[in-house]
């Protein structure tokens, strides 16, 4: 069957394909380390495992949940969000659950846009943002994040970039790939540029918890949330990527729109995993200390890795990556990935699958193990690249 135009604009998410590409070195004798992607190691909490166990056997647990989540996921969110932002969210009509936060993007696309209609994305940004985009045939709008500016989003240059088609401006802070933070002020700053140029400003903001002393939420920002969003998520805090747990909060309108889309994309999250991550946002200071502190000991090691390749860095980068630029030596991101993956069968993400602005960079993770952090440091010094 000849398939849709779409196809061909949206192409293959990137680390789909190289996944594959390092499953068939692996069966082909090679031994990988994967340094590339932002899939946490450690397990959930065992608390929130057996909470899963134990509900998973009850009477209602496999039959069709509300589409807008049961009400004890809505109210966990909303007690998370007071307790961790201070920030006050109606759990009845500001909070929509979601099978993981990435299906965000695409039902916000589909629910606030037109053919046509213009989206302003981050360069170097997150990919899922423009691969939704051209599937929908919208138009896509770069702005530009450098280094110079500590990956700050320029109100200046956004100003310039804005058609009477523009419908979203998306940000994310604290930033991935670069771990840039932002304040209070900066925020503000984009809520009253979305504000006055009458654009939905979505806040993708899953690393909060992750390595970073001032969680801040887009909320906090706006009084009413009429003109942002924010998606949020348990993959990174609380190590759940595999279970698809997060959300989006808005204004009552805004998630009623979203909803009216998501219902007829699915019939409801599993009522145990709703239940588990309920016991998951009710988890206090100790779980995520912990969980810092073992990310701190593998920065460390990923730090230096990077001195000996040459590669400069911030270490006051948030989130479970550490982005460094490669020197001018390494031609590219690229070519480095390349060199380390084909010469020592480690992998790591090259700059350039986030945007342009990402050419000379590399994004390593911190989802390994210190002894696969030091086992590749360790091969690193042994081979000749």
């Amino acid at each position: 069957m000849k398939p849709s135009n779409r196809i061909s604009k949206g192409g293959t998410y990137y680390f789909a394909d190289k996944l594959n590409e390092l499953k068939k070195m692996q069966e082909a004798g090679n031994d990988i380390l994967n340094l590339g992607v932002g899939s946490p190691d450690i397990a959930a909490p065992k608390l929130v495992i057996d909470t899963l166990k134990e509900t998973a056997s009850h009477k209602e647990a496999s039959q069709y949940q509300p589409y807008n989540g049961i009400a004890a996921l809505r109210i966990g969110f909303s007690d998370w969000y007071k307790r961790v932002f201070d920030v006050t969210l109606n759990y009845e009509t500001e909070i929509l659950p979601l099978l993981g936060s990435k299906e965000a993007v695409m039902h916000i696309h589909l629910a606030f846009c037109n053919p046509g209609d213009t989206i302003l994305i981050p360069n170097p940004g997150y990919p899922a943002y423009a691969a939704s985009a051209k599937l929908l045939g919208l138009t896509i709008v770069n702005y530009d994040l450098e280094e110079s500016n500590n990956w700050m989003a320029c109100i200046d240059q956004l100003q310039q970039k804005v058609t009477k088609n523009c419908k979203i401006l998306w940000v994310n802070y604290p930033n991935m790939p670069t771990g840039a933070v932002v304040g209070k002020k900066e925020l503000s700053d984009l809520v009253n540029f979305a504000k006055h140029n009458n654009l939905l400003l979505v806040n993708d903001n899953p690393y909060s918890m992750v390595l970073n002393k001032t969680p801040l939420s887009v909320h906090s920002c706006s009084g009413n949330y009429e003109n942002v969003l924010e998606l949020n998520s348990l993959s990174k805090s609380h190590n759940m990527s595999g279970w698809r747990v997060g959300f989006v909060s808005g204004s009552p309108i805004n998630i009623k729109h979203i909803l009216q889309v998501k219902s007829n994309f699915d019939s409801g999250m599993y009522k145990p995993i709703q239940l588990a991550a309920t016991k998951a946002l009710s988890l206090g200071e100790k779980w995520f200390n912990e969980l810092n502190s073992e990310y701190k000991e593998r920065a460390k090691i990923v730090y230096e890795l990077l001195d000996f390749l040459k590669c400069t860095y911030t270490e006051n980068q948030s989130g479970m990556f550490v982005w460094a630029k490669v020197n001018s030596n390494q031609l590219s991101g690229e070519n480095l990935s390349n060199q380390l993956l084909y010469s020592t069968n480690i992998f790591v993400t090259p700059g350039f699958v986030f945007g342009s602005n990402g050419d000379q960079y590399i994004r390593i993770s911190l989802c390994a193990s210190q002894t696969q952090l030091k086992e590749a440091l360790n091969r690193l010094k042994t081979t000749n690249l």
